[in-house]
């Protein structure tokens, strides 16, 4: 069934990104004149550079670590040597295939996305966009900036992103002092990686490099990597790492990164230097939203650059919205695509359910992976929510056994007394398709006993939800009485 909507309004959007594509896509379908301008392709930095090459990357490396580990399920490759007989045949990485592909796909997400944009009658400007107070976008459509265009609007939708932060102190130079954006570029697997900076992305970056077959240190300046997930996540994660070769320097903060040319140095805090070929800077990103008019249109900001937004993604102008990495709301790619709907959905008049931060659903894609949704157990921790937690080990999965699963767990957070089920968190393979139901559980509602009624097929991961959510079943003697 579709639904008809007319609107006489325009819209017009600065950013390609995963916000500003859906905007523009439910503006024009709900019949708005769209006008997205877009510097890097549609997509952003979030397709090109970033997201769709990074988790590809992952990709890669965990078809290297099953390959490896296939030995373990009895699965045995050889190669026939001169004289006849076997050899084992060792798994080769050759990196400069495998960026190559990366960005190919990344570049092939970004031409299919512009093809829907253009097939739903979306106007897209390649250029540098920023407002005009709040009425019109100038966008400087060559490199000089010599040549505009003008754009006037009812709407307007800022998803300009964010960059990666730099220090002055460890300036990435593209050669060996490396952004995630520079990654891409390098031909030949690193002999010894140093990552600075233990957050998903540093923690995504180390883990994938050290399934390829580089030797990893990674620095972080808090007691675990992953500071302020869930901790028994961030343990599992770190066991995985040590166990890989890994080098963790947990409570070190690196000062500063010098290019030697040959290699790179990184002093910590305390006088310690840490040796390698190559070193990647994970430490944050900063939003885009510098110079392009924000400030001048009224546009409330933060110290930090980002844009303020309610939960219908607008700004303090009422014909101003904003999504993505470039507001105060959560960073994430599916956050800003729901962004970007509901800011469209709201200034057009359609039906808008607000955005809230504890149903969103989150992922990291490390191996193991770790995908939480709603309130943490160190929520209950802190006083902030009444609730009882099950874990569940995978390992005592059935199907986890088959695969040779032995690290992970399901983690379910629920209300104490009435059961509702208010969050969770899988660490396994494929968590990101593994947490639906429980983020399903979280947004509608449900009770343990109603989260496991469902059938889940045997064997299967998924079992230990409903399993876990068995677990945590309390008769109600109200309706059961003793004797």
């Amino acid at each position: 069934m579709s639904l008809s909507f007319e609107s006489t309004q325009s819209v017009a959007i600065i950013g390609g990104g995963p916000g500003g594509y859906e905007a523009a896509l439910a503006a024009a379908q709900l019949g708005a004149e769209v006008t997205l301008v877009e510097r890097a392709g549609v997509g952003g930095s979030a397709v090109i550079t970033d997201v769709v090459p990074s988790k590809s990357l992952i990709a890669t490396a965990d078809a290297a670590v099953a390959i490896s580990g296939a030995s373990e399920l009895g699965v045995q490759f050889y190669a026939k040597g001169a004289s006849g007989k076997p050899l084992k045949p060792e798994v080769a990485i050759n990196l400069a295939a495998v960026n190559k592909r990366l960005l190919s796909l990344a570049r092939q997400q970004s031409d299919d996305m512009r093809a829907s944009l253009v097939e739903a009658g979306v106007r897209i400007i390649s250029g540098h966009g920023r407002l005009e107070g709040d009425n019109a976008v100038v966008v400087s459509t060559d490199q000089g900036g010599t040549d505009f265009d003008r754009i006037e609007a009812d709407t307007f939708v800022v998803s300009v992103g964010a960059s990666p932060r730099e220090l002055a102190s460890a300036k990435p130079d593209g050669v060996r002092i490396l952004t995630w954006t520079q990654l891409y570029d390098m031909k030949a697997l690193p002999e010894h990686l140093i990552v600075v900076g233990s957050g998903v992305t540093g923690a995504e970056f180390a883990g994938a490099y050290m399934n390829l077959g580089a030797k990893v240190t990674l620095i972080s300046s808090r007691d675990q990597v992953l500071p302020g997930e869930d901790s028994d996540a961030a343990a599992v994660l770190e066991r995985v790492f040590k166990r890989g070769g890994m080098t963790l320097l947990s409570k070190s903060r690196a000062d500063k990164v010098e290019n030697l040319g040959d290699r790179v140095v990184a002093t910590l805090s305390d006088g310690r230097t840490v040796e390698g070929s190559h070193c990647l800077m994970a430490v944050g990103s900063v939003p885009n939203t510098h110079g392009i008019g924000l400030e001048e249109a009224g546009v409330q900001m933060t110290e930090s650059g980002h844009i303020q937004v309610n939960r219908v993604a607008r700004t303090s102008v009422p014909n101003i919205y904003a999504a993505g990495d470039c507001t105060t709301f959560v960073p994430l790619a599916s956050v800003a695509s729901m962004q970007g709907r509901t800011a469209v959905f709201h200034a057009l008049g359609d039906v808008v359910i607000p955005l809230e931060r504890r149903r969103i659903t989150s992922n990291i894609f490390t191996a193991p992976e770790i995908a939480t949704v709603g309130w943490q157990e160190k929520d209950i921790a802190d006083g902030n929510i009444n609730a009882v937690v099950h874990k569940l080990p995978l390992a005592a999965n059935p199907r986890a056994k088959m695969m040779g699963i032995k690290d992970g767990f399901v983690k379910i957070i629920a209300r104490q007394g009435s059961g509702s089920v208010v969050g969770g968190v899988i660490v396994g393979p494929r968590a990101s398709e593994l947490i639906y139901p429980i983020a399903i559980a979280v947004e509608r509602r449900l009770t343990v006993d109603q989260l496991s009624r469902v059938f889940a097929v045997y064997p299967s991961l998924s079992g230990s939800i409903t399993d876990a959510a068995r677990a945590m079943h309390v008769v109600d003697h109200n309706i059961y009485p003793e004797g």
